[in-house]
């Protein structure tokens, strides 16, 4: 997807737009369209059909535990990132004076389950500076009441990229709690260096190209115990069809326990094939050629008639950039005119630059940006 030729014939769309709104909605190849179609086929053998929809399920497993750097076995799925968050809630049965540390820069789905007034934990909020989340504003909200700390790796808001190991040390030295990372925003874009992280989390229509219906949930073996999800189903019950089954209700530990379910085969197909193209491309590929361009459109934007949002640090910069403008509905308006597509969200824009983006679209971008904020 970074050579030309390859970009050519696997994203021919793109030659016709400028589409810079991946955080969103990333664009699958060729393959993740040609995976749907392989289990609509395998679909049509009925239950012959299972034995090639349990291949695809393990083969995703493996690929997601190359991505996350975890086992197979360390390895669940389930329909998306709100639906892993919302049972890890369950699996960690809170209890009235335990805490939960959250961001303000972090996703709705990571935050809020916590929110809920079923949840009987305190909520402290570690509060952004400047666009970005400092270490030592975290230390006086953790203590010995602290159950879990929630964050996003990158956040979708403005694209600040959490220095994870500091997080995981102090969390570490000041803390018994554990830690949870949504990483939607960064699989697939940016390498992923997750030692340390007690559960991750993710999408899989963004970054990854995948379809709708994914999430991918990494449970080291070593806290499998804290990670199990007492829900009811099958897929995930050790003794779902044993002599006991009406007796008692038996869940497999960590990873296996976030898919309740039947299995979204349709997804599992196409998520499979989305993250094999990726690791096929290299994760470390992709980042060393749409860095460059993001770095790049970041100076460039920060130096027009906007409110940047995105720290200017290289070193907290991943795929996403974001601003305000007054009137940024109208320039929004204006650069979809122009076929080039970012998201616009309560004043608020974001641009998201992936490993099929170029230096073409980055330039027609910033002039499309320019006379724009110069018009309105």
């Amino acid at each position: 997807m970074i050579e030309p030729s390859v970009r050519a014939g696997d994203f021919p769309r793109l030659a016709k737009q400028t589409y810079l709104n991946t955080a969103a909605e990333g664009i699958p190849p060729p393959c993740v369209i040609e995976a749907l179609a392989t289990y609509g086929r395998d679909k049509l053998l009925g239950m012959d059909g299972r034995l090639l929809h349990e291949q695809q399920w393990s083969g995703l497993r493996e690929a997601a535990a190359t991505l996350f750097g975890l086992t197979p076995d360390e390895i669940g799925i389930c329909s998306c990132s709100s639906e892993a968050f919302n049972l890890a809630a369950l699996a960690l049965q809170l209890k009235q004076g335990d805490e939960v540390v959250i961001s303000d820069l972090d996703f709705p789905a990571g935050a809020t389950p916590w929110l809920q007034e079923a949840c009987p934990a305190t909520v402290r909020l570690w509060r952004s500076r400047e666009g970005a989340l400092h270490v030592e504003d975290l230390m006086p909200l953790l203590g010995p009441k602290t159950r879990l700390v929630t964050v996003s790796l990158v956040s979708f808001f403005n694209g600040f990229m959490l220095p994870i190991k500091d997080v995981v040390e102090t969390v570490r030295r000041h803390s018994e709690a554990l830690i949870a990372v949504d990483v939607t925003q960064a699989a697939g874009r940016v390498p992923l260096r997750l030692a340390g992280v007690d559960l991750i989390v993710s999408s899989t229509h963004k970054w990854l190209l995948g379809s709708h219906g994914g999430g991918l949930v990494g449970v080291p073996a070593a806290r499998a115990a804290e990670w199990t999800v007492p829900a009811g189903g099958w897929f995930h019950l050790a003794n779902a069809f044993d002599a006991d089954r009406f007796e008692r209700a038996v869940t497999k530990p960590g990873a296996a326990s976030f898919s309740v379910g039947m299995p979204n085969y349709p997804a599992v197909y196409a998520v499979h094939a989305a993250v094999r193209y990726i690791l096929a491309t290299g994760v470390e590929a992709i980042h060393s050629h749409a860095q460059p361009l993001t770095e790049a459109c970041l100076e460039a934007v920060a130096g027009e008639d906007v409110d940047l949002l995105t720290p200017q640090s290289p070193s907290t910069l991943a795929g996403i950039l974001a601003f305000r403008h007054p009137k940024a509905e109208a320039i929004h308006r204006m650069l979809h005119d122009a076929n080039i597509h970012i998201m616009a969200h309560a004043g608020r824009l974001r641009v998201a630059i992936h490993g099929y983006n170029t230096s073409d679209d980055i330039d027609r971008f910033l002039t499309s940006l320019r006379q724009a904020v110069a018009r309105v």
